[in-house]
């Protein structure tokens, strides 16, 4: 990997366990979406979180991607309103495991959430977006894997504790991949999933780094940010992937 020679200027600001938001709201592609950054950039972002929706700590990587990369950061609200409830997570019994297949039947069915994504990666290039990057987490990291396949129309992409890896989505790929799984994905289906990623053209521009210390949701809605290790991993992984953008959105 080239060093990043944006290093300073791209340094993501201290984060906190104690957050207040700093986007707004607005509807894109039809559906709720929190938005941070300049209407008229260049560049955009859109994040895809995990199966419990809207979360501070996501917010907050949303704000920090923002101030980093001076990209429009988007998260829009694909579960309209009814994210899986983490009162039932993790799925421990039988009624919990039903609810979480339903949900992901329903409301987390890739099939049915893909087009909604590329109908906002358009609405976004007409807004005057020339290159629009994709990060998502846990159920997101899957969605933004598979959105990066033949057509996409994402200039690269980023997974984050993802869901359900396979070696397959990754021969699909068709842009670089910014890809940090965490102690909680199986390793080999991990490690199959990055050797797919190196035998492509864009091997070079993309990155990996496996995160052995932390707790699958670590970046995202289950980040306990009064956790040292935590905290300082959410930080280390949010400057990972401005600095990825920075590089393939430039």
């Amino acid at each position: 990997m080239a060093a990043n020679t944006n290093q300073a200027c791209c340094t993501i600001p201290p984060v906190k366990s104690d957050y207040s938001p700093k986007g707004s709201m607005e509807k894109i592609g039809g559906l709720d979406t929190y938005v941070i950054g300049p209407k008229d950039a260049k560049k955009a972002i859109v994040v895809v979180y995990d199966i419990f929706g809207f979360h501070n700590a996501t917010k907050q990587g949303a704000d920090l991607l923002a101030d980093s990369t001076k990209a429009r950061v988007i998260m829009p609200d694909f579960f309209r309103g009814k994210p899986f409830p983490q009162t039932s997570y993790p799925p421990d019994t039988d009624e919990k495991k039903q609810e979480f297949q339903n949900f992901f039947g329903n409301a987390g069915d890739f099939k049915a959430r893909k087009p909604e994504l590329e109908a906002i990666a358009d609405e976004l290039k007409k807004d005057g977006a020339s290159k629009v990057g994709l990060v998502g987490f846990c159920w997101g990291g899957k969605l933004s894997v598979l959105a990066g396949g033949e057509g996409t129309k994402f200039t690269s992409v980023a997974q984050v504790h993802p869901a359900m890896v396979d070696a397959k989505d990754a021969e699909g790929l068709t842009v670089p991949i910014a890809n940090f799984p965490s102690k909680d994905e199986p390793k080999e289906d991990v490690d199959a999933f990055e050797a797919e990623v190196q035998k492509k053209p864009f091997a070079k521009d993309s990155v990996y780094k496996h995160y052995p210390d932390s707790h699958h949701g670590w970046a995202a809605a289950r980040a306990d940010l009064s956790d040292k290790g935590n905290l300082e991993n959410f930080q280390d992984v949010y400057q990972r992937l401005s600095d990825f953008f920075n590089k393939t959105l430039a």
